[in-house]
């Protein structure tokens, strides 16, 4: 049975595999959205901008933003704070009124502002 040797060449070479695969590691953080709330977002998103293939791609790259910056569960929670808003009487009041919820959205402006910039 061979022996494992721990050699400074053998560190260097784990180091450096650990740094080219870093990049995949943060990919696949940013792509934990499910396809059916990224399609619903880059449709919503050409219904407001125009539908035809450059504007897909720059919501397609919006989305892509988004995801980079908050996880899919914030975005799911803004989601339903943002349709619970536009309900009449208490339960719309809390959702509009509330400081957290409203610090999420806020959040989520900023990121689409961001996206914005990168994408429009």
């Amino acid at each position: 049975m061979p022996r494992l040797r721990t050699t400074a060449a053998g560190v260097l070479r784990q180091t450096v595999l650990a740094c080219l695969l870093l990049p995949f590691a943060t990919t696949s953080l940013a792509n934990d959205y499910p396809t059916e709330a990224r399609v619903d977002y880059v449709l919503g998103c050409m219904a407001s901008n125009g539908n035809d293939y450059l504007t897909m791609q720059k919501c397609s790259c919006s989305i892509d933003v988004i995801a980079e910056h908050l996880p899919y569960e914030t975005y799911e929670q803004v989601e339903t704070v943002l349709g619970m808003q536009d309900q009449r009487g208490e339960l719309g009041v809390l959702f509009r009124t509330e400081r957290g919820m409203q610090d999420q959205v806020d959040a989520l402006h900023r990121v689409q502002a961001d996206a914005n910039l990168r994408c429009f």
